[in-house]
């Protein structure tokens, strides 16, 4: 099934690729692999502020990084199309790297970054799942809950 077809049936659109807020390119294609940057979480167009476990709970943060997936889709997507492809070029979802503004005491940030994963593999199907690292930290740029950057291949 098409991708878009799934983003479609999921009432999903895909936002533009947003500017760099320092000095960094929102992705990196090398070979088939396309690098893409850290995404902080946001909240109607805003940063998604909160430290979990004192603000926000993990099903809040779970939704956070399901924001967090979309964007890095609109992103991957730019990334194709800078090639001439679309999402269906995509073989595998690589690895994710997931950084979780949270107290000492907050243990769930697997849970947490579930938010991503289960939305990419929805989308993506088979060629969603991939691996991943969730850390927690003391604190994320701009106090955003959740930033999460993602690894893909592309079909030669």
């Amino acid at each position: 099934m098409s991708i878009y077809t799934q983003l479609d049936q999921l009432q999903i659109t895909l936002p533009p690729v947003a500017t760099p807020a320092a000095a960094y390119q929102p992705f990196c294609i090398s070979g088939q692999m396309v690098y893409l940057s850290g995404h902080i979480a946001k909240k109607d167009g805003a940063p998604w502020v909160g430290q979990l476990g004192l603000t926000m709970n993990t099903q809040e943060g779970q939704k956070a990084a399901q924001s967090v997936a979309i964007d890095l889709m609109g992103t991957l997507q730019a990334a194709c199309q800078s090639l001439g492809r679309d999402l269906n070029a995509v073989k595998q979802i690589v690895k994710l790297t997931s950084l979780v503004n949270s107290t000492a005491e907050f243990t769930q940030h697997h849970l947490v970054t579930n938010g991503c994963s289960e939305l990419l593999a929805q989308v993506f199907e088979s060629k969603g799942l991939h691996a991943r690292s969730a850390f927690g930290v003391a604190q994320l740029p701009m106090g955003a809950c959740v930033e999460i950057e993602m690894i893909a291949e592309l079909l030669p």
